[in-house]
């Protein structure tokens, strides 16, 4: 394996953006930058052995540091949306940064797919005996100030990158808090397991083995209850097109819900696998995390705004806690106190 950094531009503040390339014994290659921790290129082989990216990008630092639809980025300190961007802690009322309409998205205006990152990179052994002993690794640190975007107490966080000789990308985030917070973490990757110039992904064909996904109202704000699958157009209990009932969700333009994974919560086990029947990729998702949100990237604009992508381009599987959580005391809880540590992990195996 060999890891490779290269400068990748300049944040407005004239601040150094490192990208670094993970490459496996195959020739197979992950990307990062440092601003956002983010995803760039995942170049993995069709089932003729053909190495195509399979992840949304701009070709430039530039689109990525004003307002972009989250390509590749760590989202947090809170992951998609907090209703009215409102909650209290220990009975203390807080008030975050809203920038979605009326309510908090992906932890406020400056969240963490806008802050540079420092990168730490950890080679693999490469007589390891296990592919997790020889895979390389790239780790980003930072400290979110008290009051960063509203949220309470000092947040230190790591978002780790795991890349191995079996085309298994692994997600590690931890966080230590200096007083009570709400923390939840994710990556925003699109995925287009044909290519990301191949056209829509509707014909790609999901296996998501969880039984329930969250009610939401008309700003997909969560009512804290729990619907079942079964018999609506969020059933991929078995193998199905994203195109077979995408129509039934005018409303949303598509999917942008939030599955049950089942399962017990911190255990790694299956979120989803989804198949492109054209290019014969397979991306198989597991994670320790209690939920995660399939969106069907339906509102990419074709323009400079998305390098030319339009919705349905691309999915995401964002591993997460429920949105909203710190309003739902029924959900598992994303309140992390000073003497815990937040730890999830997410590994997206691809194959063909």
């Amino acid at each position: 394996m060999s890891i490779t950094t290269a400068p990748f531009g300049q944040t407005n503040d004239g601040e150094p953006v490192i990208k670094t390339t993970l490459t496996n014994r195959h020739g197979h290659r992950v990307s990062l930058m440092s601003w956002g921790a983010a995803i760039l290129e995942v170049e993995v082989p069709d089932r003729n052995g053909t190495l195509a990216n399979v992840n949304l990008v701009f070709d430039s630092l530039e689109p990525y540091l004003g307002t972009h639809p989250g390509f590749g980025s760590t989202m947090g300190r809170f992951c998609n949306r907090i209703g009215l961007g409102r909650f209290s802690i220990d009975g203390v009322p807080h008030q975050v940064t809203v920038n979605h309409g009326k309510h908090c998205l992906h932890g406020g205006k400056v969240n963490f797919s806008h802050l540079n990152w420092d990168t730490e990179t950890i080679a693999g052994d490469p007589n390891g005996a296990e592919a997790a002993d020889r895979a390389d690794r790239v780790r980003y640190a930072l400290v979110s100030p008290d009051g960063d975007e509203g949220f309470p107490g000092e947040l230190t966080v790591t978002t780790e990158y795991c890349w191995n000789d079996d085309d298994e990308l692994t997600i590690e985030y931890t966080a230590s808090t200096s007083a009570a917070t709400h923390v939840n973490l994710t990556n925003h990757s699109y995925w287009n397991l044909g290519g990301v110039d191949s056209g829509t992904v509707l014909d790609h064909v999901a296996v998501i083995p969880a039984d329930e996904v969250l009610q939401v109202d008309e700003d997909l704000i969560p009512t804290g209850e729990m619907v079942r699958v079964e018999g609506t157009p969020f059933d991929f209990r078995s193998a199905t097109a994203f195109a077979k009932r995408i129509a039934a969700l005018s409303a949303t333009k598509g999917y942008d819900h939030c599955y049950v994974v089942a399962g017990e919560a911190g255990q790694l086990r299956r979120a989803a696998r989804v198949i492109d029947p054209q290019s014969g990729r397979i991306l198989e998702v597991e994670t320790t995390q209690p939920g995660m949100q399939l969106y069907t990237a339906n509102h990419l604009r074709g323009n400079e705004s998305s390098n030319g992508h339009g919705p349905h381009d691309a999915f995401c599987l964002e591993t997460q806690h429920y949105p909203d959580t710190p309003n739902h005391p029924n959900f598992p809880s994303t309140l992390l106190r000073p003497d815990e540590k937040f730890h999830e992990i997410t590994v997206h195996r691809f194959s063909r």
